[in-house]
């Protein structure tokens, strides 16, 4: 019996991890079309956490005119490459303007995101390329958004305009349906990463 019990155990695992691969690779395949921003605030203080904001809209705003004419995830982070002293010279000015000696540090990379839910989207857990900037010691809850295609705030966005295939527009718009399965994707990504 306790064969049994363990072999039926088993099959439904594995049914379970076989059903989910190719969600599993629909997940993995928006990494490589998707930019985001990261902001680590200098603290939890409360001052820290409202600069961090104030920090993030000085940024999206200035970007906002920079990424008008990305047509894909490589164009805005050329964009970005190239205009990186800028960017990060407008929240270091921002800092500075608002009473702050903190360093602002900044660069492009490759990290680790949690699922996050942005107004009616909602984007997977995995390894995305993004803009990351560290106000100060960078010890404080962090900010983040997506940059390519752009729906950092509310429910605005150039989902529509992007060139992401029709599924991983479903994928992001359609909440209800994967819920479940964004979970699951983002315990194996975290069990994932942790041998990374």
């Amino acid at each position: 019996m306790k064969i049994l019990l363990k072999s039926l155990s088993l099959g439904l695992i594995l049914t379970v991890i076989f059903s989910l691969i190719p969600f599993t690779a629909q997940c993995k395949s928006l990494e490589k079309d998707i930019f985001r921003l990261h902001i680590l605030a200098n603290s939890d203080l409360e001052s820290d956490q409202e600069l961090k904001l104030k920090v993030r809209d000085k940024v999206l705003s200035y970007t906002e005119d920079l990424y008008k004419d990305c047509e894909t995830k490589e164009d805005t982070i050329k964009v970005t490459e190239n205009n990186l002293v800028n960017i990060l010279n407008v929240a270091q000015k921002e800092v500075y303007n608002l009473g702050y000696n903190y360093k602002v540090k900044g660069e492009i990379t490759n990290m680790y995101f949690n699922t996050r839910q942005y107004g009616k989207f909602t984007v997977p857990s995995g390894f995305y390329d993004a803009l990351r900037i560290t106000i100060g010691k960078g010890k404080g809850h962090n900010w983040w958004c997506v940059m390519y295609p752009s729906f950092c705030l509310g429910e605005s966005s150039d989902l529509e305009n992007s060139n992401l295939t029709d599924d991983e527009k479903t994928l992001i718009s359609d909440n209800d349906n994967y819920k479940i399965k964004f979970q699951v994707v983002e315990w194996f990504e975290k069990v994932k990463s942790f041998f990374k």
